[in-house]
């Protein structure tokens, strides 16, 4: 099957679920490849770079946000510029709640206030110390020519430098991107343990996410000395939508996409998906789901890691009895932890 036919034939099937269930007690088993700089956003571009006067010193823990601070007040914080709206649903409607602690988005649970604050103070500090913490990835000849590029970008969670990145991708049934639940918490907590990690805000709709991601990939490789990234042994992470994405780029690289020529990853983490093809040449793959999963059913993603490990592809799964969609990292439920055996699992194919 082509790829673009099989993206096309996905889309409907994503938006006609949803399901939530009561998380229960857990349990788990296991089996066992640059644009050129005309093509590409410059790491310059001044409408990313602060200006030096006036940055409070980069270890003064300033956090101006709080559960009580309205969304609104961090989209239009001046130290995010013209990014900050991409940090929610464009499409607003896909979201509810008026400050960070009362944020909800379609399609998914056990959101943790905490985490959203810790994210928007987190990406404030490093942009008022001086960092860039987003990176266009089209020209603004490119977004002027596709004005949906302009709902397009990645947040940047920096970790040791020199240190292998991931690319997270959040879901949202590729009608919105919930990055606040699934993929920016996923990013922070992946730099806190080192790593260089990217949160990508693509266009929806199948086709056009994996051609976002494969622009992505190419970019970072491109600027990897820039973004003082290691490029061999990256992993794609993702959740729902987003674990297609992350799951169709390892499956066929970045070129079948529209992007470089370039190696596949080392590892592909996926989060609650009915994702179930593959190929003999699929990278390793770490998955996990709620049994309570309405939306994604974890025999579907058993089936598929099984069938995998029996050609020899390195897999890891996990289920979690009681659990619904959309958990995020997992806190204070039955999965919590997940995300430092999946760590383990891609430290352990590079």
């Amino acid at each position: 099957m082509k790829v673009q036919g099989i993206l096309v034939a996905t889309v409907c099937l994503l938006l006609c679920f949803t399901g939530c269930a009561v998380p229960g007690q857990t349990e788990t088993t296991s089996s066992g490849e640059s644009h050129s700089a005309e093509s590409t956003a410059s790491l310059d571009d001044a409408d990313f770079q602060q200006e030096s006067a006036g940055f409070a010193p980069k270890d003064q823990m300033t956090e101006p946000f709080t559960v009580s601070t309205p969304i609104q007040e961090v989209i239009d914080d001046p130290i995010f510029g013209r990014y900050g709206r991409v940090l929610f649903p464009v499409d607003d409607w896909y979201m509810s709640g008026d400050t960070l602690g009362e944020l909800q988005l379609t399609w998914y649970n056990n959101i943790d206030p905490n985490e959203t604050v810790e994210i928007a103070n987190t990406l404030w500090q490093r942009a008022n110390a001086g960092e860039t913490v987003f990176y266009d990835i089209y020209t603004e000849e490119e977004k002027a020519e596709d004005p949906d590029k302009e709902d397009t970008g990645l947040f940047f969670f920096k970790g040791d430098p020199g240190a292998n990145f991931a690319v997270c991708n959040a879901g949202g049934g590729f009608a919105y991107v919930g990055a606040m639940q699934d993929s920016c918490p996923h990013a922070l907590e992946i730099s806190k343990r080192g790593y260089n990690a990217f949160a990508l805000i693509y266009r929806p709709g199948a086709q056009t996410a994996c051609e976002d991601l494969a622009r992505a990939i190419s970019f970072i490789f491109e600027h990897a000395e820039e973004l003082e990234v290691d490029t061999k042994g990256y992993s794609l992470w993702g959740g729902s939508a987003g674990a297609r994405m992350a799951a169709w780029l390892g499956s066929y690289g970045p070129a079948a996409f529209g992007g470089d020529d370039l190696p596949q990853p080392s590892a592909v983490i996926m989060q609650y998906t009915g994702h179930s093809d593959y190929t003999e040449n699929d990278p390793p793959t770490f998955a996990c789901v709620g049994e309570g999963d309405g939306i994604a059913n974890w025999r579907t993603m058993e089936r598929r890691l099984t069938a995998m490990s029996t050609l020899g592809i390195p897999t890891e799964f996990h289920h979690y009895p009681g659990l619904p969609h959309g958990f995020g990292l997992g806190t204070d439920t039955v999965a919590e932890g997940w995300l430092d055996e999946a760590v383990a699992f891609w430290k352990a194919q590079m």
